[in-house]
């Protein structure tokens, strides 16, 4: 399984950024995705997670902001992220998993990350 995450870049406070993770080597319908994020000097954190059947969950700090989204007919995952915050900053990467039955979100397979940096 490959996941190939694109989309980051510089954006002022407040912009937008779309990120985009294609996948290639699974039934990618049949597995949860997510997209995690990882700050200088901290641990990677799940950011956002979309099940097989389109539902999706995010963490507090990003709710009303990002919206996850999947083509499955493309096999790539989406990070829409509007309202953009310095503390937003970080590496983020898409990963390929399950939703356990006591609801956590497992990531079998992770992309390389990309990027987003939001300058105050």
């Amino acid at each position: 399984v490959q996941l190939q995450a694109s989309g980051g870049g510089l954006v002022q406070t407040g912009g937008s950024l779309r990120l985009s993770c294609a996948a290639s080597g699974s039934t990618f319908s049949v597995y949860a995705l997510a997209w995690h994020r990882q700050a200088p000097g901290k641990q990677r954190e799940l950011v956002a997670t979309t099940d097989t059947g389109g539902r999706a969950d995010y963490q507090d700090s990003v709710k009303g902001r990002f919206t996850i989204s999947r083509d499955n007919a493309e096999n790539t995952v989406y990070l829409q992220m509007d309202s953009l915050k310095p503390e937003d900053t970080a590496v983020y990467y898409c990963s390929q998993g399950v939703v356990h039955t006591n609801g956590y979100y497992y990531p079998n397979y992770w992309g390389r990350g990309t990027q987003v940096t939001v300058s105050s």
